[in-house]
This record gives C-alpha cells, structure tokens and sequence, in this order.
C-alpha cells in the first residue's frame, strides 16, 4: 500500500507541475499508458493470492481514477487559461457596427424606367411590350416612314441577314419603340392610352448617343384629344419627374408619324456648370412629339375620321443623365462597379413603381 501511496503523491505532483499539454500527456502515458506504472501494476493483480487481490484491486482502481480525474482536471483548466489569454488579445466590442457587406443597385436606367412608367401609371397610361427584332412594316411603313427616308438606310439601321433568295424585306433590330404603339392599337383598338418603353438600336456612338439605348414613348387616342392636352401631359409628367414645376415650349418640326410636329423644350438654366430644371430664362429640347398622323392610325386599324390623338417619345437614358448628372452617356454600358456604386440606386431606398 505504500507504493500507491508513493505513486499517488508522485503523478498527482507531476500532474499539478505540467507546463502545458504536451508535458501532460507525457505525464498520463507514464502512469496510465500501456507501459505506464499504474497500468503495470494492475497487470500484476493476476499474480496475487485471493486475500493480496482484495486489498490491492480497489486501492490500484482508485489510483488509476483519481489520476484519471486530476488529469482532465488539469487539462480543463490549461484550456481556460489559454482561452483568457486569446480573450485579452482577441477582444471584441459588441458595441461596434457590423461590418458592411457589398451590395447590389439598380441601374439607373431601370431606375428611370420605373419612375416614368409610375408617373404616366398616374395619368391612366398602361406599360405595351413588343419585340425587339421588328418587321420591316412595322417598324418604318406602319409608321408613315416611306423606302426612300434616310432612317431606312443602311448607316442608320441595323438590318437582319436574310438566306440567299429570301426577296422579302430584311427584319430590323427596332430604331424605336413606335412599333409597339402600332401592335397595342391593332390589339386593343381605341380609345387608348399606353406607354412603350424599351431597348433600341440605331448605328451611332458619341458620348450623347450608343447603338443601343433606351426610350420611352407614348399615346393617347380619344374623339377630343388635342395638343393642348398632349401639353398638359408632358408638363406634369416633367413636374413629377423632376421634383419642380416645368414650363415646356413646343417649336414646329416634322415627324414622319405625326401631323402637326412639335419638339418639345424644356424650362432650365445652367448655373456653376450645373442644369437646374424649372428656372431660369434658358430651354433645352428633351423629346418629340405630335399629333398622330391619319396613316399611322389607319395602320393601327382605328379610324382616323373618327379618333385622334398624341404620340411622344424621348430618351430613358438622357433623361437619367439630365436628373442625376451623369455626364457620359457611354458610361451606362461600362462595367465599372464604381461608376455603379456612384449612379446606382438601393433596392430598399429608392422609390420605384412598386415601392414609393
């Protein structure tokens, strides 16, 4: 019973003085390991007699529990100690905010888009979609465009290859969204009031024009529409669009598809290089627009003796950049992230169509 005793007082020492985990491991295969001392001691308990085995059987398996114990015993409070240390070098002030995680805009183009289509949405103005790819009736002769009008050459059109032998007339990526115009008339009939916006295609690039861009039209066809109420459309529109109110100033051109034409100005002044809209004694043109030409609606299979109405069209991308100051029309096509988090707009903040 002594060398137990020794043993216990020897390992329980050695247990309390180990330095780190790789001592202490080093201090349970000596005592509890295959070849450990106490593991050999309990091999010797076969060769007792019955009464040696009755007091040395409990005394070993005491032993081999209690250092058993005093070893996950050290080895907890080791790993306490090297967690208080970690915890006074890797601190953490729950106080501070979180850290902010990269996060997706809308375009302004999409931005745009949907102020618009919510703004005419008041005025009764549903959203016409059409395709993209157009024929060529509906995107020039519908629309009183005749063969020998400059849109309908090659430097202004992107034409769509047709097999050899094919004499019918090529489809066109569509120069406008007029098209869609005829398609919701033909559709719907009269009395009718849309917007169509959308992607088109014309062959130019500068820093105010891309071969592909984005516009926006619009019609009203009624018995008693006139231009005035084309006017009063347009104004509130600009009004909501812009945050102020807007004069407009209508100046005679021509357009194929509408009779009489007018391009429409817009009240402004530039003040330190920047465009203020709605003050001022300065005008600056935005879009194009009319009354819509007998020919059109006769395409459209509505009755021009007995209907009427307004068409207009403008630019979704010009219109971003006269809100926002974006100065550089090409820049909508780049795909630089920073020009994005700049321009772009939160999904959760900005006010859309769906969400004001």
């Amino acid at each position: 019973m002594d060398g137990i005793q020794d043993l216990r007082a020897k390992y329980l020492s050695e247990i309390s003085a180990a330095s780190g985990a790789e001592a202490l491991e080093t201090v349970r295969l000596a005592a509890l390991g295959k070849k450990g001392e106490i593991s050999l001691k309990m091999r010797e308990l076969g060769k007792m007699s019955p009464e040696e085995r009755l007091v040395a059987g409990p005394a070993l398996n005491g032993l081999r529990d209690e250092i058993d114990t005093a070893l996950r015993a050290r080895k907890i409070a080791m790993d306490d100690a090297a967690l208080d240390e970690r915890l006074k070098s890797e601190w953490l002030d729950v106080t501070l905010p979180g850290r902010p995680r990269p996060r997706g805009t809308i375009h302004p183009v999409s931005q745009v888009t949907e102020e618009c289509t919510a703004i005419f949405a008041d005025m009764g103005f549903r959203v016409a979609e059409g395709p993209q790819i157009e024929t060529d009736w509906y995107n020039f002769d519908a629309l009183n465009i005749m063969p020998e009008h400059p849109a309908r050459q090659e430097h202004d059109t992107f034409f769509m290859h047709r097999a050899e032998g094919d004499t019918r007339p090529p489809h066109v990526l569509r120069t406008h969204t007029s098209p869609v115009q005829i398609r919701a008339m033909q559709e719907q009939g009269a009395p009718i009031r849309v917007i169509a916006p959308g992607r088109v295609y014309r062959m130019d690039m500068d820093m105010t024009h891309a071969p592909m861009f984005h516009q926006i039209e619009g019609m009203a066809i009624g018995r008693d529409i006139s231009m005035a109420n084309l006017k009063w459309v347009l104004e509130e529109f600009f009004s909501a669009y812009f945050g102020t109110k807007v004069k407009t100033r209508f100046r005679a051109s021509h357009f194929p598809f509408t009779e009489p034409s007018a391009e429409v100005d817009i009240q402004c002044s530039w003040v330190g290089g920047q465009l203020r809209v709605g003050e001022g004694d300065g005008w600056m043109e935005v879009l194009g627009s009319g009354m819509m030409h007998p020919n059109v609606l006769r395409a459209g299979g509505i009755d021009p003796d007995e209907w009427q109405g307004f068409a207009f069209g403008m630019g979704i991308d010009r219109m971003a950049m006269l809100k926002y100051g974006i100065p550089d029309l090409r820049a909508f096509f780049e795909s630089d992230l920073r020009w994005l988090r700049h321009f772009g707009f939160s999904p959760l903040a900005a006010p859309t169509i769906h969400a004001g």
